[in-house]
């Protein structure tokens, strides 16, 4: 059996494929840093191989579609790739919000087609798009990751009522962490120490929570969105049922004062 992981060199990516290799998956990293990802795979316990890929450009899309569907054996997609900007939407580089566009809608789409054509006919598979607390609201300075993470969800839950139709044994979660400790936040240059430690959670836990989701061996109880932490769940409940007149009064913690 094989996984293929995007955004695989660092942070959950790199967590995902310490995991999954664990638990016997043969994998392949996908991911923008090719020595990143040769190092990963040359410390895995089992058979890797790598994909030096850009996913918001066409050749990067088109060489990962075609390793997903050239391998039989994939039973995981992985679609963790991503990234968040600051800034009001129309002050902020218009090339990294159209991106952001590119990398979590458009690969997430075009990657999980490519991966269910072969997932169904087999009968055997699932997706995990990793998508984010922050698909449950909106914040100044984060609309096109609210936005885009929001899709996610909307398209993981589309999916999985389409499989259910079909009775396809074939599973789609999106999983939904906040804070974590990985690369993420400092790429995006945002001060941790702004941020309660009580709101972080590990990589390892985020990751181990969504494979154990997944690992359920009654369909039926397994879920579509997955939001690892007591603390993130309480928070999701909360803002699923506030009106919009407090809602767009949150902000997020940890956001530039400038935004």
């Amino acid at each position: 059996m094989t996984a293929l992981v995007t955004g695989a060199s660092a942070g959950l990516g790199a967590t995902f494929a310490r995991k999954l290799a664990a638990r016997g998956y043969n994998l392949i990293l996908v991911a923008r840093r090719a020595d990143r990802l040769g190092a990963l795979a040359a410390e895995l316990p089992v058979k890797s191989s790598i994909i030096a890929a850009d996913l918001t450009t066409e050749a990067g899309l088109n060489s990962t579609e075609s390793a997903i569907r050239a391998c039989s054996s994939l039973e995981l997609l992985v679609n963790n790739a991503g990234f968040g900007t600051k800034g009001r939407f129309w002050e902020t580089e218009f090339t990294a919000q159209e991106n952001m566009y590119r990398l979590h809608v458009l690969a997430t789409m075009r990657l999980t087609r490519a991966a269910l054509e072969g997932m169904t006919a087999r009968a055997k598979g699932a997706v995990i798009n990793v998508s984010s607390v922050a698909a449950f609201g909106n914040s100044q300075g984060n609309v096109s990751y609210c936005s885009t993470k929001a899709w996610m969800n909307s398209f993981s839950e589309g999916l999985e009522i389409e499989l259910r139709g079909i009775e396809s044994p074939v599973h789609v979660q999106a999983l939904c962490p906040g804070f974590t400790v990985t690369e993420f936040h400092e790429t995006l240059g945002v001060d941790r120490k702004l941020i309660p430690g009580w709101l972080w959670m590990t990589a390892d836990a985020v990751v181990e929570t969504s494979l154990q989701a997944l690992s359920l061996q009654e369909k039926s109880r397994r879920k579509v969105i997955v939001v690892p932490g007591l603390q993130y769940k309480a928070a999701v409940a909360l803002m699923r049922h506030l009106p919009w007149w407090l809602r767009r009064r949150a902000g997020r913690p940890g956001k530039d004062s400038r935004v």
